[in-house]
């Protein structure tokens, strides 16, 4: 099945509100998850960007007319994730310059080196790895939003939730990309671990480096609270990844979650709602939005 038959890609720019105040620990009972949260972030403007010229040298060399039409709708909705986390990554940076700048500039070196170095092929690879994972973090996210979300602060539990919402809405783009042009199986896994170890070693990098400079990487009950966060996300996780590996895996064959399908309906009634939902009532099979 083509991208292109299950396509409703919509460009999407909510217009999100972060407060510079709760930008570090934006969910206070949870600090281990908000630096997680926090370090995937700060991957974004340098990953996604990458994405983009990935498949943009790609598109020279598709030939079907509507893949063309969503690679283009996957590029613009890639380039307004990582506006819109460039936004919240400079209120994180404006508390935490040394840290954060030193993060960014080994994520800007890496991206920089794959596009630069790497053959199209592999960066294809790397491109399908990466959003095969995202889709799976995607259910992940929205099947564990009131343990992971519950009680956040709005602007940026539905950054997340609107940047995972649209991760699942792309699916099969870079998946049908890679297909058309080498449909190698090996590959395609190369580039599924390749892309997921890298970007879970930035991560807790990212994560351990702004726990340390809030002096609770070496406190007991933060360490053992983000052991409890991971371990149930990778309980999660697990068997959505293992999915990827069947050699007759497409991503097409996994059902949209119910709730980001209210998601976009939300959006479409209020944009504002969307981009701040109420995290108090994220149980409720719809998002709620808070009141203007």
């Amino acid at each position: 099945m083509s991208s292109s038959d299950v396509s409703r890609m919509t460009v999407r720019r909510p217009p999100f509100a972060h407060r510079r105040e709760t930008a570090l620990h934006w969910n206070a009972a949870k600090p281990e998850f908000s630096h997680v949260v926090n370090a995937a972030s700060l991957a974004m403007p340098y990953l996604e960007p990458y994405l983009i010229k990935t498949m943009r040298e790609a598109r020279a060399l598709v030939r079907d007319e509507n893949l063309v039409r969503d690679l283009d709708l996957y590029c613009a909705q890639e380039s307004a994730h990582y506006r819109q986390h460039r936004k919240f990554n400079d209120e994180l940076k404006a508390l935490r310059p040394e840290t954060v700048g030193a993060l960014e500039a080994v994520l800007d070196a890496d991206y920089k080196w794959l596009g630069r170095e790497r053959s199209l092929k592999f960066n294809l690879a790397y491109a399908e790895g990466f959003e095969s994972m995202a889709l799976a973090l995607g259910h992940m996210l929205v099947e564990e939003r009131e343990f992971l979300f519950g009680g956040a602060e709005p602007s940026v539990a539905s950054l997340v939730l609107w940047h995972f919402v649209e991760e699942v809405e792309h699916k099969n783009v870079t998946f049908d990309v890679f297909k058309h042009i080498h449909d190698s199986y090996v590959w395609r896994i190369a580039g599924l671990f390749y892309a997921t170890f890298h970007i879970m070693r930035r991560t807790r990098s990212g994560y351990q480096a702004l726990l340390k400079k809030d002096g609770l990487w070496h406190d007991m009950r933060s360490r053992l609270a983000l052991a409890h966060a991971l371990f149930r996300i990778f309980a999660s996780l697990t068997p959505k990844f293992l999915r990827i590996l069947r050699p007759s895996y497409h991503p097409s064959e996994v059902a949209d979650p119910a709730w980001m399908l209210a998601w976009a309906k939300l959006y479409e009634a209020s944009d504002a709602g969307a981009a701040r939902l109420d995290t108090a009532r994220l149980r409720e099979p719809f998002p709620i939005s808070l009141p203007a």
